[in-house]
């Protein structure tokens, strides 16, 4: 299958990250992560394309979104997959986001406030797995939920440094990992803080 990466880009450089800030909207251009409230942050708008870019989205694809906070990154998966099934534990960020992204025309996206270190198991196998906080071990829910051939991106780490690591199971499902990057992310709430 063709990279979508043109595509990716071009629409994500139209998306207004102010659109989905309450406060600080005057530092939105800037390439840094910014506060959203209840000690979360909207990340760096470089790494959400960076992570977005990663996952090697398909117009097919079922994500599974662990982390919804503001629903920029939640937007740019709806954009290039077929379904995006995202978990917030805080509930308003859910309900936040949830008018935002309905609010943007996105009718592809289905919520759920929970916690996401357990996935989302009901609507399992996903193609692609986004988790955008950081946890201190990969949690094998997620990979369970993972479908063969499928791509898990995760920070993984202390609360200091996280290693953005992409997962893949093959057809036969078995498992590799390899780092991206180093980042820095707030930490995946619950059983695998």
């Amino acid at each position: 299958m063709k990279s979508r990466k043109k595509e990716i880009i071009s629409y994500f450089q139209e998306l207004d990250r102010r659109f989905f800030m309450d406060s600080h909207k005057e530092l939105a251009g800037l390439d840094e992560a910014l506060p959203i409230g209840f000690e979360q942050t909207i990340s760096q708008p470089s790494l959400v394309l960076e992570m977005t870019l990663a996952l090697d989205l398909q117009p097919d694809s079922r994500v599974l979104e662990i982390g919804t906070g503001s629903g920029f990154q939640t937007a740019l998966l709806a954009e290039f997959s077929e379904e995006v099934f995202t978990v917030e534990r805080i509930k308003e960020l859910h309900n936040r986001a949830k008018e935002r992204l309905a609010e943007a025309g996105f009718t592809n996206i289905h919520f759920k406030l929970d916690d996401g270190s357990f996935g989302w198991e009901e609507f399992s196998p996903y193609d692609r797995i986004m988790v955008t906080a950081a946890a201190s071990l990969v949690p094998n829910e997620l990979v369970e939920q993972l479908k063969n051939n499928g791509k898990m991106l995760i920070p993984v780490g202390s609360s200091a440094m996280q290693e953005l690591t992409l997962i893949e199971k093959d057809e036969n499902g078995n498992v590799t990992s390899k780092v991206l990057n180093y980042v820095r992310f707030v930490p995946l709430k619950g059983k695998y803080e």
